[in-house]
C-alpha cells in the first residue's frame, strides 16, 4: 500500500486496516510454516506495510501529520572518519588470530590430548607397518 493512500485514511480506517494487515501477516506466517506457500516478498510487503502504517499513527498522535522527511538537510555533514580508539588495537589482532585460524588449532589440540595420543599412533602404525 502506498503512503499517500495511508496518508488519506481516517483514523478509525487505519486502525481497521493496521488490524486486517496484521491477520493478513499471521496467515502467512502460518503458511509457510506448514510448507504450503514460499511468500517471502509478500511477508516483506506486509512487515512494511504495517510499519508504514504505525508510522502515520504515530505521527498523527504526535502532531507531525504532514510532516515528511525534506529531501536536502540543513546539518552540516559529518567528518569521513573517526580516529580508532587505543583498545581497539587487541581487539583487532584477535580478530586477525581467529581468521586465520592459528587459536582455534591450539585451542583444539590442549582440548583433545586423547586424540593427539590417538593420530601419533595411528601414524606409528602406519609408518611401521
Amino acid at each position: 500500500m502506498e503512503v499517500e493512500k495511508i496518508r488519506n485514511l481516517s483514523d478509525e480506517e487505519l486502525r481497521l486496516e493496521e488490524r486486517k494487515t496484521g491477520e493478513a501477516l499471521f496467515r502467512l506466517r502460518f503458511q509457510m510454516k506448514l510448507g504450503q506457500t514460499e511468500g517471502v516478498k509478500k511477508l516483506r510487503e506486509l512487515r512494511k506495510d504495517i510499519a508504514r502504517i504505525k508510522t502515520i499513527e504515530r505521527q498523527r498522535e504526535l502532531g507531525l501529520q504532514g510532516a515528511a522527511p525534506k529531501a536536502e538537510s540543513t546539518t552540516p555533514a559529518k567528518p569521513a572518519r573517526k580516529k580508532a580508539k587505543p583498545g581497539r588495537k587487541k581487539a583487532a589482532k584477535k580478530t586477525a588470530a581467529r581468521k586465520s585460524g592459528a587459536r582455534t588449532t591450539a585451542r583444539r589440540s590442549a582440548a583433545k590430548p586423547s586424540a593427539n595420543k590417538k593420530k601419533a599412533a595411528r601414524s606409528a602404525s602406519v609408518k611401521k607397518g
